[in-house]
């Protein structure tokens, strides 16, 4: 995500920023075992606190008049947040490898959701377009 403007992040949807913090939080965890197992800890417990912090902002930016789901993905983020600090403070593997399981189902669940949507979207789009073709054929003739 280094490659990412200031400029390109303003024209993302809300939905594109919270997929790209659930990338990025699964990255810095599997970074973070691989340091783990490489003895680097220092390095490790950097990617555990910005994993941490993610999670906090996903936590912060859940709308919760959408209902139960933005409860349950609270419980959720605080679980994740939970196993995050205690695997880092233990440097236990199994535990952070439950924290990127539990992210990763999140993260395929949204990104499945997102491109439904956009899926549903290119219809109405293809529909406008033809009735727009529709148009200038009759205007032409």
């Amino acid at each position: 995500m280094d490659f990412l403007t200031e400029e390109l992040l303003y024209q993302k949807t809300s939905q594109q920023l919270t997929a790209m913090l659930y990338e990025k939080a699964i990255l810095n965890i599997e970074e973070s075992i691989e340091h783990i197992h490489n003895k680097d800890f220092y390095t490790a417990n950097e990617n555990l606190k910005n994993t941490s912090d993610i999670l906090h902002r996903l936590g912060v930016g859940l709308k919760y008049e959408a209902g139960v789901i933005a409860e349950q993905l609270d419980t959720i983020y605080n679980y994740v947040a939970e196993r995050v600090v205690e695997g880092n403070m233990k440097k236990d593997i199994t535990i952070l490898q439950d924290a990127h399981r539990v992210l990763t189902e999140i993260s395929a669940a949204w990104n499945k959701v997102m491109s439904e949507e956009v899926a549903q979207k290119r219809p109405s789009v293809h529909r406008k377009l033809s009735s727009y073709e529709r148009q200038i054929s009759t205007t032409t003739l």
